[in-house]
């Protein structure tokens, strides 16, 4: 082949496969831009109804995984164009993927699993960091999620690290607000009605506290008589607090409802047993000694 033919020939496939190739480049650029584009407008838009930080985080993240995907899914369909415009054969070199990948995909089932639930707890909000949660046997507070595992913090300092794959329930127990559910339980002399003024009361003067006033969202709810049980009459009432912040609103509402039973005397029950001694056939019972001086007494 001599100079001029070999520039014929490099002239005609310019014309044909090498326009192909060019335009197929410059679409991929202009869909990887308008990706890049769309990605931009979405992860503001998200940033602009979020106003806390970790929620910030998480739009982020999930664009920025979309994106990357997107990106990726578009190179893949170019370069395979590409190459099947330069004479390659594809057929060999995708059975060629297809054999690696399901061997690839045996040993990585547990991540791409990991990924895609990390993805999913992401998009549907379920935790974020921040949050005191129940996954399985393990509770505490989320410091740190990614689309690979959460990690938790329980109240211990113990440190636990799940893999997203692995969980199946969470229980978010600081979802937009806390609860905490109080079981009060006083005397069977106690006025019932007089005990639930004195729990208003105490909940008044917590809320009214600058400590705690900013940590209490509502008055508390008060159900009633719940039960009686073996020694107390159950009261049962539930207090609403801002996320996480149940448990230190509910131990100051213990300390000062302890303090104004003692003020108004009302008693919280200890255990208390009733003895019924036995009679024989002629309705007559045995004696019952006790002592309370270290003598016995009848």
């Amino acid at each position: 082949m001599n100079f001029s033919t070999f520039l014929e020939a490099t002239k005609n496939w310019a014309l044909t496969t090498g326009i192909k190739i060019i335009i197929v480049v410059v679409v991929t650029l202009i869909l990887i831009k308008v990706i890049r584009v769309i990605s931009n407008r979405l992860e503001a838009g998200f940033l602009k109804k979020s106003e806390e930080e970790e929620s910030k985080k998480r739009a982020k993240t999930l664009t920025s995984v979309i994106k990357n995907f997107l990106i990726i899914l578009v190179l893949v369909v170019s370069a395979i164009t590409i190459i099947g415009q330069l004479g390659i054969e594809i057929a060999p070199l995708l059975a060629t993927a297809g054999i690696a990948g399901v061997a690839i995909g045996f040993a990585g089932q547990s991540l791409i699993k990991d990924i895609i639930n990390g993805f999913f707890l992401l998009l549907w909000d379920q935790i974020r960091v921040g949050d005191y949660v129940q996954i399985s046997d393990n509770a505490g507070i989320v410091e740190m999620i990614n689309l690979k595992m959460t990690v938790l913090r329980d109240f211990n300092g113990n440190v636990h690290y799940i893999p997203n794959g692995s969980i199946e329930v969470v229980t978010n127990m600081t979802k937009e607000f806390s609860r905490y559910l109080f079981e009060i339980g006083v005397a069977y002399r106690e006025d019932v009605d007089e005990v639930i003024d004195v729990i208003k009361e105490v909940d008044s003067e917590l809320r009214t506290d600058p400590d705690f006033k900013e940590d209490i969202l509502e008055p508390i709810e008060i159900f009633g008589l719940d039960k009686f049980a073996d020694s107390a009459l159950i009261i049962k009432a539930r207090t609403t607090t801002k996320p996480i912040k149940q448990w230190r609103v509910a131990r100051e509402f213990n300390r000062r409802l302890k303090k104004k039973f003692d003020e108004k005397d009302i008693e919280i029950p200890f255990p208390h047993r009733t003895l019924y001694i036995g009679q024989d056939k002629d309705g007559k019972a045995a004696p019952l000694r006790i002592s309370t001086d270290g003598k016995n007494s009848l």
